[in-house]
């Protein structure tokens, strides 16, 4: 079985969400100038790279990540073609087709955000309805190869709202352009941080 892995490479250069905070490392000690270690710390968003959202992120009474079960980010996974134009939304009929199949982990590969180290806006999301029609089916995880399941400009955020109803997870920013669609097992497991709105992950896929 192959490991594959869907993350981007986390440095300065990584895109944030406009306004956030750029992933930074600071060198304390340093085997090259003569210490005995090399000791670093590192300032960044949570949301960096590919990331699981926590509730917390966007509902006041929503669990933080170390509070969410982490079973929904480590099981069989459906990787799936989307065709939609700049901007666009994923609709229902894709995900009903996705979900014939009987995946309960669906990752779309929409080629919208090609290029991790640049932020453009006008990347593919999902309509409120695709999230009610997965989670209607008890999908338990949605991915995505954007920096949100929501379109760059919305401020009520339906997408994420309707994960929170159907109590489903998301992950967003994975590198999908090099994944053939089919079935797979997903294992992107989120960090415990206390009382935190987001986790970046580590984002792997393994051929069955």
């Amino acid at each position: 079985m192959a490991l594959i892995d869907i993350s981007p490479l986390i440095t300065p250069r990584t895109a944030v969400w406009p306004g956030d905070v750029p992933f930074s490392r600071t060198v304390a000690l340093d085997m090259h100038q003569g210490h005995n270690l090399t000791l670093s710390s590192m300032a960044t968003t949570l949301h960096l790279g590919a990331h699981a959202d926590a509730p917390s992120h966007f509902r006041p009474d929503g669990a933080a990540i170390d509070a969410v079960g982490l079973e929904a980010y480590l099981g069989p996974c459906e990787v799936i073609d989307c065709v939609a134009p700049a901007g666009g939304l994923i609709g229902p009929e894709l995900c009903r087709a996705a979900l014939g199949r009987g995946a309960r982990r669906l990752l779309f590969r929409t080629l919208s955000q090609p290029d991790p180290d640049f932020f453009n806006t006008d990347f593919v999301a999902f309509s409120a309805d695709a999230v009610r029609v997965m989670g209607e089916a008890k999908v338990l995880l949605v991915g995505i190869d954007t920096p949100s399941v929501d379109p760059f400009a919305s401020k009520d955020l339906a997408a994420h709202n309707e994960l929170a109803r159907w109590q489903m997870r998301n992950l967003e920013g994975l590198v999908l352009a090099h994944v053939p669609a089919g079935a797979y097992e997903l294992i992107a497991l989120p960090l415990k941080l206390g009382g935190c709105d987001a986790s970046p992950v580590r984002a792997v896929l393994r051929t069955l």
